[in-house]
């Protein structure tokens, strides 16, 4: 389902009726409390922005645990709180939340974003006794909010996931995981040291049914051994992907006065003095931000690809090289009047190899919508992934046709929800019963992980080597790189 698409079907679901099921009674965290958490936090931020090494010591939990999370048993509704209210934030999670409310048995408690005015949407779309607050540190510590939806900039990412980690609070953050790879790391650790809390990445498709038999035909050995898998997301826009609805500038609310633009850029060392309107609704299109293609659509297929390949190994590994090449051929910015060129790029390709021998390959843009057929091989057969009916097809090689049947698999994930209501469904039951979500953090670092280094080789023009174990990146030669980060390059 595409953005516009929730947009419009969301606006169905908030002219609803606001009577959904809310907490009989909402506790404000007391003073002591709020002060407590809001130092907390302060001290955890200070720390990432010092450059510790992210690689190898989480930033939280150095002289104390990070906080339990609470129990929530299997009949006990769930209490959720928004942070981060643009696009995916209000029109996808909330609306759909909402709509869903009864069936997951949970209630929308808080709303947070820097922006008034989305905050007062999102308020009013929820309604009842919503709170709304400006600095995520005051939901956070909102003591009847169980988990968290985090919708944010890329660049907030991590400092809100981790921030809530430490507040108690399960946590669905959207893909990617984080802007830049140590980050991510930091992140990972700090979800490991606390596996009462459930994180779960927004990477809707790996809730829908056929990724899922992909991988259970890949884990029975079914295709041999894994040799190349493929996938792609490729869109068209000839006014350029981000500066059409919903991503168009309202000049009746955009403006400095809306929120703290200092605040908003986050850890971004490439800082704009003056508001921008274009980089606060359009910032996906630059680098301080986002990896464009490489972060916002990518992570779409990349994490269920992974999830019935690579996460279907007995042991599931890391990647050992990843290259990646990215272009602007069009230069669609031109056609929108007023809007500023993409320091992204309008197409990226990028191959990621393993230390078993298999290998990957996808490709992203946003100047051409022709992708590639989802194929996932082995040396033995092929699954075609895909279709019509969401079917699953498994295909023998010539060589082992007396060995393997060919099968089809139809109609995998029939039903009326879409894959983001499945895929927030999956983390509340998560939440209730203990057990592994879909969009886990083991599968999202590994993606970040490709993901982070594709964006390294297309900027710095070099083809990343990875060691899992020690985390560290070398090139071709041999010689140990710094992950980019914040500060890092002109452009971050």
């Amino acid at each position: 389902m595409s953005r516009l698409d929730l947009r419009t079907r969301a606006g169905k679901i908030l002219e609803r009726s606001n009577t959904v099921n809310q907490p009989t009674k909402i506790t404000k965290a007391r003073g002591a409390t709020r002060r407590e958490f809001l130092k907390k936090s302060t001290l955890a931020g200070a720390a990432l922005a010092a450059g510790r090494n992210l690689f190898h010591t989480p930033v939280y939990g150095q002289t104390q645990a990070p906080a339990p999370g609470s129990a929530v048993g299997a009949n006990r509704r769930i209490v959720v709180g928004y942070i981060g209210l643009g696009v995916q934030g209000l029109t996808a999670h909330i609306a759909l939340q909402k709509q869903n409310a009864a069936a997951n048995n949970i209630a929308q408690a808080a709303v947070c974003d820097l922006s008034a005015h989305r905050r007062e949407e999102a308020k009013a779309a929820i309604g009842g006794n919503c709170a709304a607050f400006e600095n995520f540190e005051e939901l956070l510590a909102r003591k009847d909010i169980d988990a968290v939806t985090i919708s944010t900039g890329d660049q907030w990412h991590a400092d809100v996931a981790m921030a809530a980690l430490q507040a108690g609070k399960h946590v669905y953050l959207e893909k990617p995981m984080t802007r830049y790879l140590g980050e991510a790391f930091a992140l990972y650790d700090l979800v490991k040291k606390n596996p009462k809390l459930v994180f779960q990445i927004g990477a809707q498709y790996c809730s829908e049914a056929k990724w899922a038999k992909a991988r259970d035909l890949v884990k029975a050995g079914k295709i041999g051994k894994l040799v190349l898998s493929q996938d792609s997301y490729m869109r068209n826009n000839k006014k350029g992907e981000w500066n059409t609805a919903p991503y168009l500038i309202d000049n009746s609310w955009m403006k400095p006065g809306d929120l703290n633009w200092e605040k908003w850029q986050g850890r971004v060392h490439n800082r704009l003095p003056a508001y921008s309107a274009e980089h606060f609704v359009r910032w996906r299109k630059f680098y301080p931000y986002c990896a464009g293609p490489l972060g916002d659509l990518c992570p779409h297929r990349l994490h269920p690809l992974m999830m019935a390949t690579v996460m279907a190994m007995d042991n599931p590994e890391f990647p050992s090289r990843v290259v990646s090449l990215g272009q602007n051929p069009i230069h669609t910015d031109k056609n929108t009047p007023g809007a500023e060129e993409r320091d992204c790029p309008e197409d990226v390709q990028l191959v990621a190899e393993f230390p078993s021998g298999a290998a990957l390959m996808m490709i992203s843009g946003t100047v051409n919508q022709v992708g590639l057929p989802v194929v996932i091989r082995g040396n033995m057969a092929t699954l075609d992934v895909g279709g019509s009916g969401n079917s699953v097809h498994l295909n023998p090689e010539s060589e082992y046709a007396d060995d393997i049947d060919p099968e089809t698999f139809s109609n995998l994930m029939a039903g009326e929800t879409s894959e983001i209501e499945t895929h927030e469904k999956n983390w509340f039951d998560c939440i209730r019963s203990g057990a592994v979500p879909n969009g886990n953090v083991e599968l999202a670092i590994r993606v970040q992980t490709v993901l982070s280094l594709a964006e390294m080789s297309n900027r710095l023009n070099m083809m990343c080597l990875f060691d899992g174990k020690t985390r560290k990146i070398t090139n071709g030669e041999g010689k140990e790189v710094a992950a980019i980060t914040y500060g890092t390059l002109p452009k971050s």
